[in-house]
């Protein structure tokens, strides 16, 4: 692997146990270790010949170990102890690579030095990784109990106490999850440690005050090697920093410098070489367990390749299989009983633990597909509940009825089915199953149950919505004495009819009396919000309903019509009863009076806006009078009735009377207007005065009769203009726009008289030409008055129907 550091090695031990003292001294100069003080890290591998303890390393460390050629056969490849620097590894760390026991190039009797340089590297190392098969958890041999049953016990005796980590590297990883495995390395590991005779001064110590146990799992070199390589490479990430607090290594108790660490290698190795303690298992048992464990191994591989057991396994895998429980109790007591006839002359102890051994490997590898087989049973049977419970509810049966008859039923067909899957060899127990299904059952009846609650809930809710919100908010607009009153008999007769449709529907859910008072005191709750809400949602329009309300009033007369101000009207009064009417609406929408409590609200907004110049003449007297208005809240109403506050009733009756202002002044201006346009006549000074001082005119008109006679015509011609003109009508609006009005009009009306003149002349005459001539002339003017006084009513009809509708804008120009 390609890496920054460069990697050297050194043989620390000979196979004949002989320390390398010259090349250890060579090697730490050369990796600088003497440099490092405290700061470095040592970690050593041991494990079974041959299982790949130097390709572990060489991965994970970018270490240059030789590894074995599986093309030349199994043998030993390492001999004695070896030591590289890791490369690439923060702070600087030191790996050693053990000798493989179990080898047979030693011989059967001849593995004390296994013994050693296992404790050796117990005893020097940081970290110990402990190489082993997947499939050799729970040997005895093979998982190195016997070794570190009898390193632990040597080490507290040699040794001042340090703390190590231990990490069992499980290779070839099969499908057993690594969480089942952990836990018996562990139990192991507690076992030996309580089996272990201890120094007085370690009698209760614990496990954990020598020993982190780590347990990893990695996947088989030759057959994943991608996956193997991924896996190493995320395992390398722990060793960077391994020193730091937290990290992999131990406490680093007793830890001795960089530059002391030869000769303190050196001084334990030699320790260890002269101790006599260090002895193998008898021959015969060592013998048993490693065939026995073949035998098992064997049995454990035949059944994975069985034809029934992979037909049978690929069959749950997709679903329910009739019989599951025979078929697959048949196929494991074949293997057992093909592992007793093989192992039977072996040593009775070895042989029922590893018996015992295989067996719990078949269960675990079969259990998947049994608890694959309870869950098909499960889901199943969950489904087929849900498909008759919602069948009898659409048939009209009760609730809690066609739960409890539906439970009943396919808790036992689920139980029926179970029997029939049980694996008689393995006893297991399917409680836990059962009960996840009692569980669904119950969630679904549950969510069915709250999904029905819910949709009648929301069924009386909308019917309560609209029967109350529109009935409320016409009862709020014609605001009178009688609204509240009508809106809490509205209110109690709905919220009655709603409660009692819920309580026949929830009698078919046989709820708890709580729960059932609970769920109908809601629905009355809703109701009343309704009911407020739409008060609340009204007042915040008051100001708008106040002004609709003046302007009806006041526009409009008893029968309904626009009035027009014709200067009889008493406009005092009328803008009198309007406001008092507005007033009236917003005593009423200032609370909620759905109880029968009694305020004087009304009085007091009468009191203070109302009757507001008695209060200014009463205030001139008294500079300390009290406003009413002046509060946040009314007497005898609590806050949460509350839906216009005194202050903002004040605030509210100021902008309407500004608002409404403007239609009482327009209605006082065209009042005027229409007085001014009826008494046309002159002062009766001035017609004296005309008698007066046209008395010899008017003599002079009766001496000559031909004055009389143009004076007629020119009487004629004035009154056709001035009919034509409509000048009473034109200034109706003012003197200024009444003359810019004529003056625009004047020449086409005189071009219009001329031209009719015109055409009278050239009619046909008759015997009296005169007669005719005057008759024709009467007639036009008639025609001409007939359709200036239709033109005048239709421009007076417009005039005051604009009076009644807006005077915020002048009149146009025609």
């Amino acid at each position: 692997m390609a890496t920054s550091d460069k990697c050297c090695s050194v043989q620390l031990i000979d196979g004949d146990g002989s320390f390398n003292d010259t090349g250890i001294e060579s090697f730490i100069k050369e990796v600088k270790l003497h440099e490092c003080g405290l700061s470095y890290a040592v970690v050593s591998i041991m494990g079974p010949q041959s299982s790949g303890k130097s390709t572990l390393l060489n991965n994970l460390f970018y270490t240059n170990f030789r590894e074995m050629d599986a093309f030349k056969g199994r043998s030993q490849t390492t001999k004695g102890i070896w030591m590289a620097k890791c490369a690439g590894i923060e702070p600087c760390t030191i790996v050693m690579d053990l000798e493989g026991t179990d080898g047979r190039e030693r011989g059967e009797d001849d593995t004390a030095f296994e013994k050693q340089s296992a404790l050796f590297a117990l005893a020097v190392s940081d970290i110990v990784l402990i190489n082993m098969w997947c499939h050799d958890i729970g040997r005895e041999q093979a998982a190195n109990k016997p070794l570190l049953k009898t390193v632990f016990q040597v080490m507290m005796r040699l040794f001042s106490p340090r703390k190590t980590t231990l990490m069992f590297v499980i290779r070839d990883k099969t499908r057993t999850p690594l969480e089942n495995l952990e836990p018996v390395l562990r139990e192991d590991i507690q076992k030996i440690w309580d089996s272990v005779p201890k120094p007085q001064a370690h009698k209760e110590t614990p496990l954990s005050e020598f020993f982190n146990v780590e347990v990893v799992a990695l996947s088989s070199y030759e057959e994943k090697e991608e996956q193997f390589k991924e896996q190493v490479a995320n395992l390398r990430q722990r060793f960077n920093h391994s020193i730091a607090p937290g990290g992999l290594a131990g406490d680093r108790r007793g830890v001795v410098p960089a530059s002391g660490f030869s000769f303190s290698a050196q001084q334990i190795w030699k320790v260890i070489k002269e101790n006599k303690d260090l002895d193998l298992p008898a021959h015969k048992v060592m013998v048993a367990t490693v065939r026995c464990e073949e035998i098992a191994n064997e049995k454990f591989t035949g059944f994975t390749a069985n034809e029934n057991w992979c037909l049978l396994e690929e069959a749950v895998q997709s679903g329910p299989v009739a019989g599951f429980g025979k078929k697959l109790n048949s196929i494991l007591c074949t293997s057992l009983s093909e592992y007793d006839a093989e192992a039977t002359y072996f040593d009775e102890g070895v042989r029922s633990a590893k018996r015992k051994q295989l067996e719990e490997k078949l269960l675990q590898l079969v259990q998947p597909a049994y608890l694959s087989m309870l869950g098909h049973l499960r889901s199943g049977t969950l489904e087929k509940f849900k498909e008759a419970f919602e069948e009898a509810l659409n048939g009209g049966e009760g609730f809690s009825l066609a739960a409890r008859n539906c439970t009943q039923s396919y808790m036992a067909l689920f139980d029926e089915r179970c029997t029939d899957a049980n694996v008689e060899l393995a006893n297991w127990d399917c409680s836990k199953v059962r009960d996840k299904l009692c569980r669904d059952i119950d969630t679904h009846v549950a969510s069915v149950r709250a999904a029905k609650l819910l949709e009648l809930t929301s069924s009386y809710e909308a019917k309560l919505n609209e029967a109350l919100a529109g009935p409320v908010e016409a009862l709020l607009d014609g605001a009178n004495n009688e609204t509240w009153p009508s809106i809490k008999k509205l209110l109690q007769r709905e919220t009655v009819s709603a409660v009692s449709g819920l309580s026949s529907a929830l009698s078919g859910f046989e709820m708890d009396a709580k729960d059932k008072e609970k769920m109908l005191t809601s629905l009355q709750d809703y109701a009343r919000g309704v009911v407020e809400a739409k008060a609340r949602e009204e007042a915040g329009r008051v100001l708008i309903r106040m002004k609709d309300r003046f302007s009806t009033l006041f526009s409009h007369d008893s029968d309904s019509m626009p009035r027009v101000w014709t200067g009889k009207e008493d406009i005092r009064a009328i803008t009198k009863t309007a406001r008092s009417a507005s007033l009236k609406l917003l005593s009423v929408m200032a609370a909620i009076r759905l109880d029968d409590d009694v305020d004087n609200i009304e009085n007091t907004l009468t009191s203070a806006l109302v009757d507001a110049k008695s209060n200014a003449a009463v205030a001139d007297k008294s500079i300390t009078t009290f406003d009413p208005l002046a509060s946040s809240s009314w007497e005898q109403v609590p806050p949460a009735k509350t839906l216009i506050t005194p202050v903002q009733c004040k605030s509210l009756w100021r902008q309407f009377r500004a608002e409404t202002e403007y239609s009482v002044t327009q209605a006082i201006s065209a009042q005027e207007a229409s007085r001014r346009n009826n008494n046309w006549m002159p002062p009766p000074w001035a017609i004296v005065a005309l008698v007066v001082l046209g008395f010899n005119e008017f003599m002079t008109l009766l001496r000559n009769p031909l004055y009389l006679g143009v004076l007629f015509v020119g009487y004629l011609t004035v009154k056709a203009l001035w009919v034509q003109l409509n000048i009473s009508g034109e200034f109706q609006h003012g003197v200024l726009p009444g003359l810019l009005s004529i003056s625009t009009k004047f020449l086409p009306t005189v071009m219009n008289l001329l031209t009719k003149l015109a055409e009278q002349g050239q009619s046909p005459a008759t015997n009296n030409p005169q007669t005719n001539s005057g008759a024709t002339a009467f007639k036009s003017f008639q025609n001409g008055s007939s359709s200036s006084n239709t033109s005048s009513s239709a421009s007076s009809g417009v005039t005051a129907s604009g009076n009644d509708i807006d005077y915020s804008s002048p009149p146009k120009e025609d």
